[in-house]
């Protein structure tokens, strides 16, 4: 099936290439999708290398982050969507709850990880400088309070902050899902609030025991993550995503100036009439509404032209679909 856009009215994406699957019928394309993420996040990651200068931040606002997160919200609305029904959602509450404490458990073993290999490589390698990056420096400093802040989350190294925000979107799922089950706008609007409002006032998780914020706010980042599974959930229903030419050409035209102003020197330096940060800034940790605006414009484009979406789309024995399929141990 192929998607038009028309001039009179809105067409409707459904059908195969944007109805989200049964169970039994697993789309690759999310799988795809969120394996290249991982790839991503893994090359930005190692800076400096050629790979870095490709990869989809050097191509807008958004990063890899927002894809995963995106991708994670339209995930667990698969997961867990249909399990969450009168006379079942304790038992879906607790295995989210089960999956946080993985994400948590995973988190933390990462993180003693990446702590040996640093100083392992200062100490046979002789590199002590190795030991000031990453925020591992306050850990050598003050050791009892920064291993009390590993353990509660409010020392997180440097590249290490993707799972705990996960960890603790996936707590609030229920909530959210409690609402989005008999109000759905009602549940968006309360999620964009509080993204607003953590945004405007810098309201988030504290670092502990250095000053500062979570990198990433888990208060900002549930709004992304609200949407996708919100989204999918509407979808799966039986419910259509409009494509009009308008909606089209407004998302071409915001990512074709997202790509040019990311190479500009705007890039990162701009807000405009005195507005708060999150609303005109490019600010990462609350996730300024440019970031948001861009993920979404892309994952518009990508559902409204069914040939690019299903690029995306492979065999289940693809490495790709593989990779993405598994991707908490191959993270």
């Amino acid at each position: 099936m192929t998607t038009q856009i028309s001039p009179d009215r809105d067409s409707r994406v459904s059908d195969r290439d944007a109805r989200v699957p049964d169970r039994t019928e697993r789309d690759t394309r999310i799988d795809v999708l969120r394996a290249l993420a991982l790839l991503t996040i893994y090359v930005d990651h190692v800076p400096g290398t050629a790979f870095e200068y490709l990869t989809y931040k050097n191509f807008g606002f958004s990063d890899a982050a927002e894809v995963f997160v995106l991708i994670s919200g339209i995930s667990v609305a698969l997961a867990y969507g249909r399990k969450f029904q009168p006379g079942n959602r304790l038992l879906a509450t607790l295995k989210m709850l089960r999956r946080a404490g993985v994400l948590y458990a995973t988190h933390i073993v990462t993180t003693m990880v990446v702590m040996a290999m640093f100083c392992a490589a200062a100490v046979f390698a002789r590199r002590p400088e190795l030991l000031t990056m990453i925020n591992i420096e306050p850990l050598i400093k003050n050791t009892p309070q920064v291993l009390i802040g590993i353990v509660t989350l409010g020392h997180q190294l440097g590249y290490n902050n993707i799972l705990p925000v996960y960890a603790v979107l996936l707590l609030l799922t229920p909530v959210f899902l409690l609402i989005v089950s008999y109000r759905p706008v009602l549940a968006l609007v309360a999620s964009g609030a509080l993204w607003l409002v953590a945004g405007v006032y810098q309201i988030a998780p504290p670092n502990y025991p250095e000053p500062g914020f979570w990198f990433l706010n888990p208060l900002s980042w549930q709004f992304l993550f609200n949407i996708g599974l919100a989204g999918a959930l509407h979808v799966r229903r039986g419910g259509t995503i409009p494509v009009n030419r308008w909606l089209v050409g407004a998302a071409l035209a915001y990512t074709a100036v997202a790509l040019v102003w990311v190479h500009s020197p705007l890039w990162g330096h701009i807000s405009w009439f005195g507005l708060p940060p999150v609303l005109t800034g490019f600010d990462k940790t609350f996730l300024s509404l440019p970031r948001l605006l861009h993920i979404l414009a892309v994952s518009y484009l990508i559902v409204a032209f069914p040939a690019v979406s299903n690029l995306f789309r492979t065999g289940r024995d693809h490495p790709l679909a593989i990779l993405g399929k598994r991707s908490l141990p191959i993270f």
